[in-house]
């Protein structure tokens, strides 16, 4: 069973009062997440990665189509699955006057805890987000990545089945962004929990996700793991030559080449498999008398490809 199975998912916006205003946030999006999966939801600001993630949350309603979550309906089982799943933003608003271990267990008392379970919860996830120190600090004097780190403490209060994360390392320092990281991939590891997260980063989605989304104008427009939507795009394994003579024109129709560039000395031939077609090339190069002065071979960025879906 998935953990997520949503099907023709749309959601208008209404504005306005004399001059009515409609934006078209979904489209018909459909999508399925296996459980156990963490699942990227990547795109441009404006694409509906949020509106997604909040009909999915059951914080909004759809206004067509079906979404099932944890096998229940995001409208008939409102109620019941919100106990069964939570999420944190990238943009984390709590009462400014609350101390940390007060937001963490008031947000225990309305997942049901109290007493001493609640304090057992309290104590270990303070803990676990290395917030101890904090514990009596007002959240108002938080630094940004305090913050987020209260966020994804409330996210696991209620040790849920399946968390959202609303680009979990916006704005924080590279070497918290790295520990928010490895938490999320430990939670996975280490709980079973299915995650789905947005995010701008692209070295994050491919680090972290077995497979990421492309969302843009409300339509989801590919989806797979990153080695597949790099070849779903042509976006192949790219070989670097530096070559005597420099100049070789038949590169560019030799087979699985999908394209040749020139750049700085280098030829740089773009193919759809680097290791069944490197060989190849080489053996050509030598037939033709042409020497191989270097060799380089690597893979597109993510960031590539959502450059080339965003256009």
């Amino acid at each position: 069973m998935f953990a997520i199975d949503a099907h023709d998912v749309t959601k208008t916006f209404r504005s306005g009062w004399l001059r009515r205003r409609e934006t078209a946030a979904l489209r018909g999006v459909s999508l399925t997440v296996p459980r156990g999966a963490i699942f990227g939801l990547l795109g441009p600001n404006g694409a509906g990665k949020t509106t997604l993630l909040s009909i999915l949350s059951t914080l909004l309603t759809p206004d067509a189509g079906s979404a099932r979550v944890l096998g229940l309906d995001v409208r008939r089982d409102a109620s019941a699955l919100r106990r069964r799943l939570n999420m944190a933003s990238g943009r984390p608003s709590f009462l400014w006057s609350l101390r940390v271990g007060e937001i963490v267990a008031l947000y225990g008392r309305l997942y049901g805890l109290h007493g001493r379970a609640l304090r057992r919860k309290v104590d270990e996830l303070v803990e676990l987000y290395e917030l101890v120190p904090y514990r009596r600090v007002p959240y108002s004097e938080l630094s940004t990545g305090l913050k987020q780190r209260v966020a994804l403490a409330k996210s696991l209060v209620n040790d849920p089945e399946l968390l959202f994360l609303d680009e979990p390392t916006l704005g924080l320092d590279p070497d918290v962004s790295v520990r928010v990281r490895q938490h999320i991939a430990r939670l996975r590891r280490e709980r079973g929990i299915t995650i789905v997260l947005t995010t701008h980063y692209m070295r994050e989605a491919e680090e972290l996700c077995d497979e990421v989304a492309f969302i843009k104008g409300g339509l989801i427009l590919a989806r797979g793991t990153p080695a597949e939507l790099k070849r779903q795009i042509r976006l192949g394994e790219v070989i670097a030559l530096k070559l005597d003579p420099p100049a070789v024109p038949w590169l560019a129709e030799a087979p699985g080449v999908l394209r040749c560039v020139e750049e700085d000395g280098w030829i740089e031939c773009t193919v759809d498999e680097a290791e069944k077609r490197l060989p190849e090339i080489l053996r050509a190069l030598h037939a033709d008398g042409v020497v191989v002065r270097n060799v380089q071979v690597h893979e597109p960025e993510l960031e590539e490809v959502f450059v080339e879906l965003a256009k």
